[in-house]
């Protein structure tokens, strides 16, 4: 049975949660953190993933990536890839698909990864870290994704998830998740008939998300979105990074853009600032050797930091009144204003949100968890075995979509089929007059103005094959159904063709009509459209062609493994190392009436070949080699522990022995006890005799 799995992945921090027949529960890793850090660093010998990563980060910098899906499904000619290159310290290159991919160092060989791998190696590492904490089976997914993600980024998230050995069971966008989350949980707070109007507002790492909502009991609605994709917790941590950047230039006479580990140590205390100054006024700011043997110091007080920042903060009301806009509502019609997102926790942007908005803000939804527990559910919702609350959703629709074909006998060669501000999941059935015996039907994204700058507009093309007009006639009726599905994604559901044919109705009596009950039924022709044949259907979009996910799956697959060999290797290597020191311990102790001086001399010399092989050319050594000098030492040693064994389990039984004897002989003494008692009771008896 498959736990049901929803993963926030966020871009500095990724939160997984499971949802089981008692409720939803937070997943902890094996460091019992709630979340996960999002990184994937590479070794010499295996890779670092999560908490491993963020350990190696400083000394592997050039070998870590984070700011996962920010380059995941995004083409390499596009305006946002000179953006995010900068908060990258691994080199990013174009691929032969025209992607993203990223240049590490990995068992010593220089690799290229693409941008949809290092998003699977780390969902693996995630799905892992679940099925250890649930003891179950993990294979379905919901993963959430910001709701600016195009066609392309979606459908490549959904590639990274089936490469970590997962099944997308859906692709939601972030902030409808939490709003599933508030419209699930919340559901006695909320009316039974009307809509209450919800803003979902997110601050995350990288990005500013804002949803309006209309909820109810049992039902949810996302009437109007809209987002920041460049605002959020990283810009403020640069913005502090190169404010102390260009002051430690000046006044320490070094540059930390020129050493990748200095600025990257900068940018962590600068993270550390920024949290320490949402709760108080001013920070210090201590690095010890940055750079050059350096130490640097100074300090920032909170104004300065919104004096830094105040561009950022200047832009937070366009999402929130494109929202509301898109909504067609305005602040005042709110109900509540819910936040999420670790970066609302700034004094400056909770201050501003509640500015625009004129209300006071909600905060009844976890801040880091909402999204995630969101996800399990919807999950939960796809799995047979997990009863959930029933609870209807629809997703907004954030570019608008037509479809394109050859024009034949139709007056136009398209149809804008999916609006802008459209929910979905949505079916729409349109019909096309085909000559045969094939045609081709393309999606694309309509409206540039809607999308981010450099959006590919191409979304899949479909060629449909097996049309057969019939006889005598030129063309024949083509039904197809398009489909935006729950996911997102963009569709062919099916097509086939209808004819016209002569089929009997059943003539219904008219209002008030009297019936006769033995009369026969009376029917009637009439022309109907039926149903001839289904036709083929060939798809070519943004999914992964099935030989390279293939090839992908199989090369995830190998590195799993090659991990699984370092970490086993390590444990041999560290279980003979233990051995040593316990084998040479017990021999002065506890073992030393159990072996003669000849075993004694043999065996001390035996495990100090192995410590100075252990520490010499052992120290890099094989799994197979560790085993065979560990059943080396075992091979005397399990002999005298056999011997020491044996004399403790009989002292136990000796032990044993004496405690029985002592217990037969309490009881016989308890019973002789009891004899006496029942004897004197018996004369007492015999000499009470009444006098008359």
């Amino acid at each position: 049975m498959s736990v049901p799995f929803g993963v926030d992945l966020g871009n500095y921090s990724t939160v997984i949660s499971c949802a089981k027949n008692r409720g939803i529960d937070i997943v902890v890793n094996e460091v019992s953190n709630r979340s996960t850090p999002s990184l994937v660093g590479f070794g010499p010998k295996n890779r670092y993933l999560g908490e491993s990563a963020k350990n190696q980060q400083t000394s592997n910098i050039k070998n870590t990536v984070d700011n996962l899906k920010r380059i995941v499904g995004l083409p390499a000619d596009h305006p946002d890839f000179e953006i995010e290159k900068q908060y990258f310290t691994i080199p990013l290159v174009k691929n032969e698909d025209g992607g993203i991919s990223g240049k590490v160092r990995y068992l010593n060989k220089p690799h290229e990864f693409t941008a949809t791998q290092l998003f699977a190696l780390y969902l693996d590492k995630i799905k892992d870290t679940a099925v250890k904490e649930t003891k179950g089976n993990i294979s379905d997914i919901c993963l959430s994704v910001p709701g600016w993600y195009t066609e392309k980024q979606r459908r490549a998230a959904a590639d990274a998830c089936r490469i970590a050995g997962l099944n997308p069971v859906r692709i939601v966008n972030e902030v409808t998740a939490a709003a599933v989350g508030y419209g699930v949980f919340k559901a006695a707070d909320l009316p039974e008939d009307d809509y209450k109007k919800v803003a979902f507002v997110d601050v995350g790492h990288s990005s500013y998300q804002v949803s309006i909502a209309a909820v109810k009991r049992g039902e949810l609605k996302i009437l109007g979105a809209a987002y920041d994709k460049h605002f959020g917790g990283r810009n403020f941590d640069f913005a502090i990074a190169e404010h102390f950047a260009k002051e430690f230039k000046s006044k320490y006479k070094i540059d930390v853009h020129e050493n990748p580990k200095a600025y990257y140590r900068v940018l962590t205390a600068a993270e550390k600032l920024k949290k320490v100054l949402s709760a108080n006024t001013q920070a210090p700011f201590n690095i010890e050797s940055v750079m050059n043997d350096v130490d640097v110091s100074s300090s920032l007080t909170r104004e300065e930091l919104e004096e830094l920042v105040k561009p950022l903060l200047a832009k937070i009301n366009v999402p929130i009144d494109t929202a509301l806009k898109e909504a067609g509502l305005k602040a005042e019609d709110l109900d509540s204003i819910e936040v999420i997102g670790g970066s609302s926790r700034i004094p400056a942007v909770k201050n501003r949100i509640a500015e625009i908005f004129d209300k006071p803000l909600s905060f009844t939804l976890n801040q880091d968890e909402a999204i995630a527990k969101g996800n399990a559910y919807i999950c939960a919702c796809h799995s047979p075995t997990v009863r959930v609350r029933p609870f209807k959703f629809e997703d907004y629709n954030q570019y608008t979509v037509s479809y394109f074909w050859d024009k034949e006998e139709e007056d136009e060669d398209h149809l804008e089929v999916f609006p802008r501000g459209g929910l979905f999941p949505s079916t729409k059935i349109i019909t096309l007059f085909r000559k045969g015996p094939s045609f081709e039907i393309e999606a694309k994204y309509t409206k540039p103005e809607e999308l981010p700058k450099g959006t590919e507009t191409l979304i899949g093309k479909w060629k449909i094959s097996g049309v057969v007009p019939n006889q005598g006639e030129s063309s024949i009726a083509t039904k197809i159904k398009l489909r935006n599905d729950p996911s997102g994604f963009y569709t062919i559901e099916s097509a086939y063709t209808v004819e016209e044919q002569l089929v009997k109705e059943l003539i219904e009596p008219k209002e008030g009509e009297e019936v006769d009950e033995d009369a026969e039924p009376q029917y009637r022709e009439v022309k109907k459209l039926v149903k001839k044949n289904d036709l083929t259907i060939e798809s070519e979009g943004a999914a992964l062609p099935d030989a390279k996910l293939q090839k992908y799956i199989e090369q995830e697959a190998s590195m799993v493994m090659e991990d699984k060999l370092v970490f086993d290797t390590e444990e041999k290597k560290n279980q003979l190392e233990e051995y040593i020191y316990e084998l040479r311990g017990k021999l002065d102790d506890q073992y030393k009436d159990f072996a003669s001086e000849q075993e004694k001399e043999k065996l001390s010399q035996m495990l100090m070949k192995a410590e100075d092989w252990l520490y010499d050319e052992g120290e890099d050594s094989t799994k197979a080699k560790y085993i065979a000098k560990y059943e080396e030492l075992a091979s005397l040693g399990n002999i005298i522990r056999g011997r020491y064994l044996a004399k403790e389990q009989e002292k136990k039984e000796q032990y044993r022995q004496k405690q029985e004897a002592a217990q037969s002989a309490a009881m016989a003494e308890k019973m002789a006890a009891q004899r006496e008692a029942s004897k004197k009771e018996g004369k007492d008896s015999e000499g009470d005799v009444e006098m008359d």
